[in-house]
């Protein structure tokens, strides 16, 4: 696979995937989500690969169990992957804790013509060579090659459970060293609340959350390295401007419940044309009446996609130029549908530091092989298409990084 007259350099995939439906439905989707996972891998040729999921297990981990198991024996064991002769496997299985479970899955395979590829120890602040194949799950917090945390209860109090968090791994692959963090961030709950502000309070929590990470992984406890920032964001579009646009020419009808007299539904219906109905809004409803919107005109979309501005300093991402990856249909035969639950958004992404940046355009310039893309793009993947990022890292290009990183027991070269 990888390393056959390959051009010089670290191949690098980073993939990013809610995979909560799969495990509610793993008959009809598993198979299909695979095999376009495989496409990918085989197109790109990575020498290093990170999988980062979300949801993984599904909305009742306890029920999916088997199904966990045989979908992690899969991917390790399967004909695809026979190349990746090294892996590390971290679920976060603790379900019975609400204090604590994020329900996140990092996988991170590793191929055979690979050489010095190190995994660094937090507790012991060095790095290990990684060698073999090893899952670890259930309690990670106990696992000093990661650092994970779920976001404090008063973050989203709407949500009586979250499990919202993040997971973080340090690597060094040549000479490079880098963070891997999974995310998971707050979704909107309802598109009523969203529509009311702008930006809509449910941005502000996404805000802080994110805030908290990117402090957390540049704290002074270690040495700051470059860092990719990749899984379910939650961003969504600025919904009170799409709604103003998408429905320009229409009349609002208000619906409010009877008893509380509470705001339930909103319609949109066009001044003339028999006053069709545009866009119907509840709180988990949002049905307009044109997907080639959200399918085709994407890129106009995007400039309703703000979210990530606050950080504009801090974080970088490649232009986009696939359209939104949520609300899919979980229909098996239903590929390329919205569902009319929420206003489609780039909801999984694959950001990056400034010093990230420079590893990632370096390879650009040199070789053309970046490419920033979602996968499966005329298959059901459940709710979200999976996102990824297929980079080369340059001989020599993190050789800084990985100096800095050394402790003081360690002996330079």
């Amino acid at each position: 696979m990888a390393g056959k007259a390959a051009a010089p350099g670290t191949a690098v995939l980073l993939v990013t995937a809610n995979v909560g439906s799969l495990f509610d439905d793993p008959e009809n989707l598993q198979k299909n989500w695979l095999r376009e996972f495989y496409q990918v891998v085989h197109t790109h040729r990575p020498h290093f690969m990170a999988l980062h999921c979300q949801e993984f297990g599904g909305k009742n981990y306890e029920a999916s169990m088997a199904h966990v198991d045989k979908f992690v024996k899969e991917l390790l064991s399967s004909e695809a992957m026979k190349e990746f002769n090294r892996a590390r496997v971290y679920l976060d299985e603790n379900y019975r804790s609400q204090e604590q479970f994020t329900a996140l899955g990092s996988f991170y395979f590793l191929h055979e013509s690979l050489k010095n590829i190190y995994q660094f120890d937090f507790r012991a602040k060095k790095y290990k060579k990684v060698t073999g194949k090893e899952i670890y799950s259930d309690t990670l917090e106990s696992t000093p090659m990661l650092e994970k945390e779920k976001f404090p209860q008063d973050y989203f109090p709407e949500c009586k459970w979250s499990r919202k968090g993040f997971v973080r791994t340090r690597w060094s692959v040549g000479d490079c060293a880098f963070d891997l963090v999974n995310i998971h961030l707050f979704h909107d709950a309802s598109n009523l609340v969203a529509w009311e502000t702008s930006p809509s309070v449910y941005a502000g929590i996404r805000h802080k959350a994110l805030g908290y990470v990117l402090d957390r992984i540049v704290d002074p406890r270690f040495e700051k390295v470059a860092y990719f920032v990749f899984g379910d964001f939650n961003f969504r579009l600025d919904a009170k401007s799409v709604v103003e646009t998408l429905c320009t020419k229409a009349t609002m009808q208000t619906v409010r419940a009877a008893d509380t007299n509470e705001v339930v539904k909103l319609v949109f219906r066009e001044s003339d044309n028999d006053r069709r109905v545009m866009l119907q809004l509840e709180k988990k409803l949002f049905d307009y009446s044109d997907q080639e919107v959200f399918r085709d005109g994407s890129a106009a979309l995007l400039e309703f996609d703000k979210e990530l501005n606050v950080f504009k300093d801090r974080l970088y991402e490649l232009d986009i130029s696939f359209p939104p990856s949520y609300p899919y249909s979980e229909d098996a035969s239903q590929g390329q549908q919205y569902m009319s639950t929420r206003c489609p958004a780039w909801c999984d992404r694959v950001l990056m530091s400034p010093s990230a940046k420079e590893l990632v355009l370096r390879s650009e310039s040199e070789e053309k092989v970046v490419t920033y893309d979602h996968i499966g793009p005329n298959v059901c993947m459940g709710d979200h298409k999976p996102v990824f990022l297929a980079f080369r890292v340059a001989p020599g290009a993190g050789r800084r990084c990985q100096r800095q990183e050394r402790t003081p027991r360690e002996p330079r070269p």
